[in-house]
């Protein structure tokens, strides 16, 4: 996710963020502002850069996001909500998707609406949190709307919202209707859900666990990534809370977590690591 304002297009972390090289798949880049002008001139930059799908974000629930007016703040005014769709889609030749959720609360559940105006302005593609915005994370994503959604436009749904499961991935896609699923929070440390998911709704069956050597090898495979790509001390830094997720199913009462999270370096994170699945594979 990339703000629109060109002021901070040259930190550090932006320009990370910019960074394809090596990618593989489709590129996809997600944009949060809320000036239609701006928000256009930043769907041109990022295609320039390389970007092959533009994602507008009227989603993010962050306070630092909607102080601004942008992520899911804008599903207060559907007006400025079109104006940008409007820009965004007229601005640039690749296709743009949009990421909503529901409303901006549960009396204010404006989905239906926000998706109309999706729909007659050109967005590609439809991605629904369950929940909104004064939800934050908390409680259970509700589908009832995204199902409303379905059945109001013909452009693609994709559900997302607590699926953290191939059973619940089956249940919000029969539920809902929806075209797709979007997987979320569920994927932190367990990047194999995605074809657990896949086997599940082809097969109806369930692969086994990961093993243990498995999880290691993916775990410092993208250790290293983060430490390579970040450099010192933030790819150390960063490293910590994926290693966390990693490892909640591992390490459950976090005690091998406390002592990595106070590591400084990214050897003797290495180290540990390496320490740690040898005592795991003995054990």
């Amino acid at each position: 996710m990339l703000s629109s304002n060109p002021k901070v297009w040259k930190t550090d972390k932006s320009m990370n963020r910019m960074d394809h090289s090596g990618e593989s798949g489709i590129r996809s880049v997600q944009i949060a502002g809320a000036d239609p002008e701006l928000m256009a001139q930043a769907a041109q930059f990022n295609v320039q850069n390389g970007a092959q799908i533009i994602d507008i974000n009227m989603g993010c629930p962050a306070k630092k996001v909607n102080k601004k007016l942008a992520g899911s703040a804008l599903l207060q005014y559907p007006d400025l909500v079109e104006e940008i769709v409007q820009a965004v889609v007229d601005a640039v030749e690749v296709p743009v998707t949009l990421k909503i959720r529901t409303g901006w609360d549960p009396e204010h559940r404006n989905g239906v609406e926000i998706a109309r105006i999706a729909e007659r302005n050109r967005i590609a593609s439809l991605a629904v949190h369950g929940r909104t915005r004064a939800c934050m994370y908390k409680g259970e994503a509700e589908y009832d709307t995204i199902k409303a959604i379905k059945h109001s436009v013909s452009i693609p749904v994709v559900a997302n919202g607590d699926i953290t499961s191939p059973e619940k991935a089956k249940q919000v896609l029969e539920y809902t209707g929806a075209d797709a699923i979007m997987i979320g929070r569920a994927a932190q440390g367990r990047p194999w859900i995605f074809r657990e998911i896949d086997y599940y709704l082809r097969t109806g069956k369930h692969l086994p666990t990961p093993e243990v050597s498995e999880v290691r090898s993916i775990l410092m495979e993208h250790l290293l990534n983060l430490h390579q790509f970040y450099g010192e001390p933030m790819g150390a830094r960063i490293a910590r809370k994926h290693v966390s997720w990693y490892l909640q199913s591992h390490d459950q009462e976090g005690q091998f977590r406390r002592v990595f999270n106070a590591l400084e370096t990214p050897e003797a994170q290495i180290e540990a690591l390496e320490n740690y699945f040898e005592t795991l594979a003995a054990n």
